[in-house]
């Protein structure tokens, strides 16, 4: 038997909520002591598993007991049922991660998004991966990552965004100037060097992000002053054509 502080550690669940779960019926300790602490057995502690799993998918409190709590209910079919739906999300996330990679190789103009509907994801992630998974950039950049760590990755994105630290700083200059357009092959060769061949057509790609309105914008903007991600955009531009 487990007190609620146990239970707690062990699934991250907060006592409150364990509580709540109490009060509400949904979770019952199966023995209370004269002291009256709340004590749960091996029976319950699946069970608040099986609460977690349907809280992961979305479920309502509600909907968790009425299931849980119906004659029927069948405990390895609503596990079987729970891992294909997790599996369903799985491959959601990596649909994302295939479309995000696919926008920062190819750029989002090459995707047919007109009128972008978050619930099309898959079929936009298809479509980037289709187009970027037979491209020399992508077999390229496999091959220069396997192997670096997170903390490569990371402080390779950290030398990223000091590009945008310094372009940040001419930003009021114009775009077509000496200086920024030395930034632009530069930071093409940083790109080459460590990802892939940054084409004019890639890099061009990979600007429409960096002025388009979206988080890149957004953490570009934060580390070089507000505008940097539509100045870079310009300034690439007018270095690829």
């Amino acid at each position: 038997m487990k007190t609620v502080k146990e239970i707690s550690s062990l699934t991250g669940i907060s006592v409150r909520t364990l509580h709540h779960y109490d009060a509400i019926g949904l979770l019952k300790p199966t023995d209370v002591t004269q002291a009256g602490y709340r004590l749960y057995d091996d029976a319950a502690l699946e069970r608040l598993y099986l609460i977690l799993l349907f809280r992961e998918l979305g479920f309502a409190l509600k909907q968790i007991r009425q299931i849980l709590d119906a004659p029927d209910f069948d405990r390895n079919r609503i596990l079987e049922r729970q891992i294909e739906l997790l599996q369903q999300k799985v491959r959601h996330l990596e649909n994302r991660i295939e479309l995000a990679r696919g926008i920062k190789l190819i750029g989002v103009r090459f995707l047919e998004m007109e009128g972008f509907d978050p619930n099309q994801i898959d079929d936009y992630a298809q479509q980037a991966k289709t187009l970027y998974g037979k491209t020399e950039a992508y077999r390229e950049y496999t091959q220069k990552s396997t192997g670096r760590t997170k903390q490569q990755e990371h402080a390779l994105g950290e030398q990223v965004m000091d590009f945008f630290v310094r372009l940040g700083a001419m930003r009021h200059e114009d775009p077509a100037s000496a200086p920024v357009q030395a930034w632009v092959r530069e930071l093409q060769s940083f790109f080459t060097e460590h990802y892939y061949t940054c084409t004019p057509q890639i890099l061009r790609g990979l600007s429409e992000g960096y002025g388009g309105g979206g988080s890149m914008n957004e953490n570009i903007d934060a580390a070089g002053g507000e505008g940097t991600g539509e100045f870079a955009r310009r300034a690439i531009e007018i270095y690829t054509k």
